[in-house]
């Protein structure tokens, strides 16, 4: 039996991939609107209802709107906006968040799918909390820097038109300090205060790291450099799309001469987690694909998970 799956807001980046994923499959029956209906409420209603799975890849208040439409117990969603990220109900769509998670999203009906720049962060953050290494109290910083594609079509028009000359350095923004991805990032880490966060978008189409700088004599007495490296690789064995990779990764420093590749994890589902450290200090990064790991594929990551099926499924 075929599970069926609905994607309202199938024409953004995100619907778009999740329906590229879903097309190689034989396992879904994937149901169309009528793009004459797209914004019917009724239709919407019908289809999102008639689906063991359905995907809101909508703009926050529309996606308010549309998880209030759905009446039938049975449909799970699974939401890539804003909206449901820190919400009451609805489950963290991390799977390697914590070692319950699958089972909550397992049971769950309600998912959020993770932010991309929130995605790396928490990866980053959340085991050292835990392991009491980085204190919940600590103040932390972090830079993302990532490809336009993140911004959705208008940005992506924007960049690819080529007639704007600003576009070939990188551009931080944010300035406010109100990224829409803190409340996940602080949540979802333990972290007690917000971190202070600037996200760059440069000018390639996809790809994204995260970037957290740590000094040892902010930390818990006594960690180094080995310790978050061997936190990393306990929590994170024997998980498919997270790679830890070396201490002071050779192949960066060395290789790649000291230069970082951002968009290295790109059309994969792989989170890579760095550290770099000296004796009183580290960087860390995680390095996935924006429109992976950290949208689509996070999305159809979690769907599997729900329906208890191989987590890897069309990724």
């Amino acid at each position: 039996m075929k599970h069926v799956v609905f994607v309202d807001g199938q024409e953004g980046t995100t619907g778009l991939r999740i329906h590229e994923y879903l097309a190689l499959r034989a396992d879904v029956e994937v149901l169309s609107i009528d793009p004459e209906r797209r914004k019917d409420a009724a239709e919407r209603a019908r289809l999102l209802n008639a689906a063991d799975v359905a995907f809101l890849c909508l703009p926050d208040d529309a996606a308010r709107e549309a998880a209030a439409l759905v009446s039938n117990p049975r449909t799970c969603l699974i939401d890539a906006s804003t909206a449901h990220r820190t919400a009451p109900g609805w489950v963290f769509g991390l799977p390697e968040l914590a070692p319950e998670q699958r089972s909550h999203i397992r049971a769950a009906k309600r998912i959020s799918n993770p932010g991309c720049h929130a995605s790396a962060f928490i990866l980053l953050l959340r085991p050292l909390v835990d392991a009491g290494i980085v204190p919940a109290t600590l103040p932390v910083s972090a830079t993302s820097i990532t490809g336009y594609s993140g911004g959705g079509k208008k940005m992506i028009e924007q960049y690819q038109r080529g007639d704007d000359p600003r576009l070939a350095a990188p551009r931080p923004y944010a300035l406010a300090l109100k990224h829409k991805h803190i409340p996940e990032m602080q949540q979802h880490t333990g972290l007690q205060a917000k971190p202070l966060f600037m996200p760059v978008v440069g000018n390639f189409y996809k790809g994204l790291a995260v970037t957290v700088p740590l000094h040892f004599s902010q930390m818990a007495p006594g960690h180094t450099g080995k310790d978050i490296h061997r936190t990393f690789a306990q929590r994170y064995e024997g998980e498919r799309f997270i790679r830890v990779m070396p201490l002071s990764d050779p192949g960066t420093l060395e290789r790649d001469g000291g230069y970082f590749d951002v968009m290295a994890n790109n059309d994969s589902n792989r989170v890579d987690i760095f550290v770099f450290a000296n004796d009183s200090q580290a960087i860390l990064i995680a390095r996935l694909d924006n429109l992976g790991k950290g949208a689509s594929g996070a999305a159809v990551q979690a769907m599997n998970v729900h329906l208890g099926v191989d987590e890897g499924l069309g990724l």
